[in-house]
């Protein structure tokens, strides 16, 4: 039987979180444990508090660390290092199983030893507006696929995309190759695929493995993640130099577009491109971060705590915990 274990960023959670809770606790592939690494203990307290959470789910583990301590690096690995599974599956708390096989399907590919990761295909829902949807079946389609150094030459830098909101890794490949990096605004997940694929090692995409997962992101929301985007591919030449991303952009834009007038919605067009826009100026912006004023930088970023993070690491600082560890200003 497969020993399995599953670790979960959580910040804020809410209703929805627990049904992710109960979702994972009745898969077919038993999960041995469910690792929580929670930013800022009063939300989770806020959630729990009065319930048997903790006393009904005996497998959860929580680690509770301040805002300014997350990291999507450092705190996956902190995660990571309290699992001694074989396979560990990372994901996000606002993916939801679409059904009890997620696990026995996103684990089988890592039964052969050349594959160090699989990643599931997200699903969109009602409410999702028409191109998300479009932009979710065009980065997971139907069909699975395995992507190795061999493809470079034909997918260019989507041979390395894969997505922590759901993916699962071997962990003698994972600690072969040094794990997650420790310090990154965004991208650990392509950070740490395009690594494994350089080594000789396989992606898995499994398309049968299914959560429902997407955003309905506004004009400045899409600009400000992709300006982390960009700071993340800025910071880690050495895996994005080579594949330009520029040109997967271009083609999903087509394509988009191409799908909008097909399907009778002509009137989004306009509202594609000038996302389109903002999503290009913040990713600009991003990859040339190091011309830009400090000041700019904050307005831009979604993540003022990873700029702090960085000026504490560059001057050896540490965060005190005596002071305040976990909990918001007014509450120290």
């Amino acid at each position: 039987m497969k020993e399995v274990d599953i670790i979960i960023p959580v910040y804020k959670p809410d209703e929805n979180f627990l049904a992710l809770i109960d979702k994972l606790e009745h898969q077919t592939v038993a999960v041995r444990k469910i690792i929580l690494m929670n930013t800022e203990q009063k939300y989770f307290d806020r959630l729990t508090y009065g319930t048997s959470f903790l006393e009904k789910y005996h497998n959860i583990y929580v680690m509770h660390l301040s805002k300014k301590e997350f990291n999507h690096g450092m705190t996956r690995r902190q995660g990571v290092k309290k699992s001694d599974a074989p396979i560990f599956v990372m994901m996000t708390m606002d993916a939801m199983p679409v059904d009890e096989y997620l696990i026995e399907k996103l684990t089988a590919p890592l039964e052969r030893k050349e594959v160090a990761v699989a990643y599931a295909r997200q699903m969109t829902a009602e409410g999702c507006n028409e191109i998300e949807r479009f932009t979710r079946k065009f980065n997971y389609p139907e069909k699975s696929s395995e992507k190795s150094m061999e493809d470079m030459d034909r997918l260019g830098i989507k041979t390395f995309f894969c997505s922590d909101v759901c993916a699962a890794y071997r962990r003698d490949v994972y600690e072969a190759l040094g794990g997650f990096v420790k310090h990154t605004l965004f991208n650990e997940d392509m950070i740490y695929a395009a690594g494994a694929v350089k080594a000789g090692y396989k992606i898995a995409y499994q398309a049968e493995a299914k959560v429902v997962h997407f955003h309905n992101y506004t004009c400045r929301q899409q600009f400000h993640r992709n300006f982390d985007l960009g700071v993340s591919q800025a910071d880690y030449p050495e895996v994005f130099a080579c594949v330009p991303p520029e040109g997967e952009g271009i083609a999903l834009i087509k394509k988009t577009t191409k799908h909008l007038w097909k399907s009778g919605n002509k009137r989004l067009i306009p509202k594609l491109y000038i996302n389109s826009a903002y999503k290009f100026l913040g990713f600009f912006l991003g990859k040339h971060y190091k011309m830009l004023p400090e000041k700019l930088v904050l307005k831009c970023t979604t993540s003022k705590e990873y700029w702090e993070q960085d000026q504490r690491r560059r001057s050896g600082d540490r965060i005190d915990a005596a002071r305040g560890y976990g909990k918001a200003e007014g509450e120290r």
